[in-house]
């Protein structure tokens, strides 16, 4: 579209120039209005609108149906344009209830009307009691008047209807019943002239300020008009710009009330709407003709901006119909079972049910309390207080659905099976059809469905095996359970075998110990079994005599195995105290089809399990395994408690039921010897049972699936199925034993010790045969004692000499061959010391010929005489040194 130029300045509200052309205040400028609102594309419409839209109208609405507490309501329209919008609306409007006021809407059904209305006889079998219309004010005469004979314009139902079909006069056709709501504005010429200078004003605002920001001095001039075909594929440029700048305009147009302003759809974001009532002519109310009279007004700004004054209802009533049918009453059956129905009795002085204790209930001469199966009531039809997850979620029911019950327990106390041809207990009264519904922990099963209609399952359930922990003994290789099979084999057969075997090796290589000889040196008691004797006392940290080895390398070894046996001990202590006591057994049977309940005579003794007569559990063992019944059957029950007690006393070793009720009754014991084991068979569920062809069904259906939906069936399910004890068997974790990979350091550490002492046996190799003679000296020796004992006296002769007389003193022997070895160690020690004498005199006195001066020349030949035996005499003394060693 081309462009001009704002010639007029803007603040001339009678007469704006665009391009040569002077236009007229109300008609050129809603044609460029106009302009702006045709700018249509693919699902984009550029709209300002000044009057309330439908949106506003549906807040409303809702706003009347919150006032009244009206919930649940349904939609009439016709094809009227803008019905879809309508709907749209209405569904965003409760929303937003919901989200901001918690305020939750459920919109029963949308009736689009046909031509003749006949499809309002949908609404009939429903529970819509509040309609909103939206049509024309002719189309609303034909669907009244049909809803009228069709018995849905009666005192039980509201019309709230919107601005179309009140139109703009206070009168009504004499189709509309009395007690009709509707939403009205203004849309007479007065009211229409009076908006046309609210709309010059936003138009003028909006072009303003395009040319005030835009620095343009570009003509607007769109070139189109309303006589421009849908079809045209021209587009004004500048239109969305436009648009926007209109749609940030704001005016004040009221004292006291907010500013004109849009919505970022271009809906004015403030709008007041007038509340009417369609009422009788005269205060009496005995004519004909009714009145839209105005009852109120609505304000969008306000947080609670529904202002109501007296309404005449339906009817011609002073209270407002319930938003549902009227309630309505159900004859409850009920058989008691914790935690789903619990029965107590009420409170002595007063004579009713304590709020804790939920709700009056008729039970008879044969229910069980607590356990036991005497109330002290001998006459039939007596009151107890019935509690549990059932009777909440009926409450719940009976709230959201609006009905009274009455809670009645059977006279036959069986859940139900088919026998001889009838049913029994609760399925009994169901298909005698003497009461309305059945409400307790009944399991849906096929055959039950026969004859009766189950909602959705509230909870899962199948048949899960019962059993009860007994305090076993201290198991006799319980001190072999730290350690599995493969480690002690490790520790036993090649840890102390490689331990044993390197120490004693290193001490035959060692030049301390063996040396490589066959025969065992003199005073060498270390061998290969006293060897396995030190390892087996450093192991267990035994207070015995041990012979250690003399060899530097094989101390090493036994220290190194030493604190190898450090860390074993430690992790085999650590680990001990976890098997050292009385374990908890119990029967861990994986199942329904474990082997012991498949066949429990090929057992020996029996396996006695059982479960109660009459039941879903029973009838299912029945179905698919007949032998395993025909054995049960010896061991059934009553009911469940006898069952349970009997497992408990050994009665039973199993005990067949509900996993549901089971695990409930496993979290409540006291004792905590009870746990539920294996998987759950024939997995189903617990339904509310109606008699075949109930049109209470589909409610209830409805109801409980929106209670799954948002929690409330979890919710309760916490509060009444949890307990405080969950003995369950994946939840106890006991010690298992230690494989070889989680203490593998330990003989890591052994290996790296025994690799270390081969480079320590060279090194020692290499000390005693080639420092050591180097190192051989009196002073030498005295120095090295220092660092070790040892090393000194093997480096000087008198402190071996001396080591070996404290030796001898200190030294017993026991037998004739002791007593000869040490006779002839004695005379060859006397002999050393003789010799040894003889040597240290010469010595002697070649030191004091070296020391003397010599003065006469005669005496010189006589000195180097005497120099020369003392030398030989030195040398024989250090060649003799090494000889007597070795007789040490």
């Amino acid at each position: 579209m081309s462009s001009g130029y704002i010639r007029t300045p803007l603040r001339n509200k009678n007469i704006i120039q665009i391009g040569q052309t002077h236009l007229s205040t109300y008609s050129d400028v809603f044609r460029l209005l106009v302009h702006v609102s045709k700018q249509r594309s693919a699902g984009n419409n550029l709209v300002i609108q000044l009057a309330p839209s439908a949106f506003h109208q549906a807040n409303a609405m809702l706003s009347l149906l919150k006032r009244y507490s009206w919930k649940q309501f349904s939609i009439v329209t016709s094809t009227v344009a803008g019905y879809r919008e309508f709907i749209q609306a209405v569904a965003e409007a409760a929303y937003k209830f919901e989200s901001q006021n918690s305020y939750k809407f459920k919109i029963l059904g949308t009736v689009l009307v046909n031509n003749n209305a006949s499809n309002l006889g949908s609404l009939l079998g429903t529970e819509a009691r509040i309609l909103l219309l939206y049509s024309t004010r002719e189309e609303a005469r034909s669907i009244l008047k049909t809803a009228g004979q069709m018995g849905l314009a009666g005192d039980k139902y509201v019309w709230i209807v919107t601005q179309s079909v009140i139109g703009s006069t206070t009168e009504s056709p004499p189709e509309f019943p009395v007690g009709m709501l509707g939403v009205h504005f203004e849309t007479t010429d007065n009211q229409l002239t009076k908006s046309i200078s609210t709309a010059l004003k936003v138009f003028v605002n909006g072009v303003e300020a395009f040319h005030r920001e835009s620095n343009s001095s570009s003509l607007l001039s769109p070139k189109v008009s309303c006589e421009d075909s849908a079809s045209t594929s021209s587009r004004w440029a500048q239109g969305e710009q436009l648009f926007k700048y209109l749609q940030n305009v704001r005016i004040d147009v009221d004292p006291g009330r907010p500013p004109l302003e849009f919505d970022a759809d271009g809906t004015r974001s403030s709008v007041e709407l007038t509340i009417v009532n369609l009422q009788p002519s005269n205060s009496g109310g005995s004519g004909r003709e009714l009145l839209w009279r105005q009852i109120g007004h609505w304000h969008s700004w306000k947080k609670d901006g529904l202002d109501i004054q007296d309404i005449v209802w339906p009817g011609h009533s002073h209270v407002p119909p319930e938003d549902g049918p009227d309630k309505f009453h159900l004859k409850v059956a009920f058989l008691e079972e914790p935690p789903f129905i619990s029965i107590v009795p009420p409170d002595p002085v007063s004579g009713r049910c304590p709020v804790s204790h939920g709700v009056p209930c008729h039970v008879g001469n044969h229910v069980p309390l607590n356990g036991e199966s005497d109330l002290g009531h001998s006459a039939r039809n007596v009151t107890q207080c019935c509690s549990g997850f059932c009777v909440d979620l009926l409450e719940k029911f009976s709230d959201d659905l609006g009905f009274t019950y009455e809670l009645i327990r059977v006279d036959d106390p069986k859940f139900g099976t088919h026998v001889n041809g009838r049913w029994n207990g609760l399925m009994g009264a169901l298909a005698n059809r003497r009461v309305d519904m059945v409400m307790t922990s009944l399991t849906v099963n096929a055959e039950r469905e026969h004859v009766a209609d189950f909602t959705i399952p509230f909870m899962e359930t199948g048949i899960a095996i019962l059993v009860a922990k007994r305090t076993g003994i201290i198991s006799p290789t319980a001190f072999l359970e730290p350690f599995d099979t493969a480690s002690w084999l490790l520790v036993g057969v090649v840890a102390i075998q490689v331990a044993a075997l390197a120490i004693f090796l290193f001490e035959w290589l060692s030049p301390s110990g063996y040396n490589m000889q066959l025969s065992a040196p003199t005073n060498q008691r270390f061998s290969l079994f006293r060897t396995y004797w030190l390892v087996w006392a450093i192991l267990f940290q035994a207070s015995v005599n041990i012979d250690c080895p003399r060899g530097f390398t094989s101390r090493f070894i036994s220290n190194v195995w030493a604190t190898f046996a450090v860390v074993f001990l430690a992790i085999y202590t650590a680990n001990l105290a976890a098997f050292m006591i009385t374990r908890e057994e119990f029967y861990d049977l994986s199942g329904v089809e474990d082997p012991r309940l498949i066949s429990p005579k090929s057992h020996e003794p029996p396996f006695r399990f059982g479960t109660v007569f009459n039941t879903h559990t029973e009838a299912t063992i029945l179905k698919h395994y007949k032998e395993m019944h025909y054995h049960m059957r010896n061991y059934n029950l009553n009911e469940i408690r006898a069952g349970i007690e009997a497992v408990k006393r050994g009665e039973l070793d199993a005990f067949l039921y509900d996993g549901a009720v089971l695990d409930y009754l496993v979290s409540q014991d006291e004792e905590c010897r009870l746990l539920t084991v294996g998987s759950w068979y024939a997995m189903t569920g617990y339904g509310v049972a109606f008699p075949r062809g109930s049109k209470y069904v589909a409610p209830f259906n409805e109801k409980l699936l929106e209670y799954i939906e948002n929690g409330d069936v979890d919710r309760l399910r916490r509060f009444w199925l949890t307990g405080v004890c969950k003995p369950y068997k994946e939840e106890r974790q006991f010690s298992e034993p230690l494989s070889t990979e989680q203490f593998l350091s330990a003989f890591l550490l052994l290996l790296s010790g025994i690799g270390l002492a081969f480079l320590l046996l060279a090194l020692e190799h290499v000390y005693f045969h080639s420092i050591r003679p180097h190192l051989t000296s009196p002073t030498t020796g005295a120095c090295c004692s220092l660092i070790s004992i040892n090393m000194g006296k093997s480096l000087t002769f008198r402190d071996a000499v001396f080591e070996t007389q404290d030796r001898l003193r200190s030294h017993r022997c026991r037998d004739a061959i002791c007593r000869l070895h040490l006779r002839r160690l004695n005379l060859q020690l006397d002999c050393v010391r003789s010799r040894v004498r003889q040597l240290e005199k010469q010595l002697g006195e070649c030191n004091q010929l070296i020391g003397t001066t010599v003065n006469d020349e005669l005496r010189t030949v006589e000195v180097e005489n005497n120099l020369i035996e003392c030398q030989a005499t030195t040398r024989q003394v250090l060649e003799a040194i090494p000889e007597m060693e070795t007789v040490l």
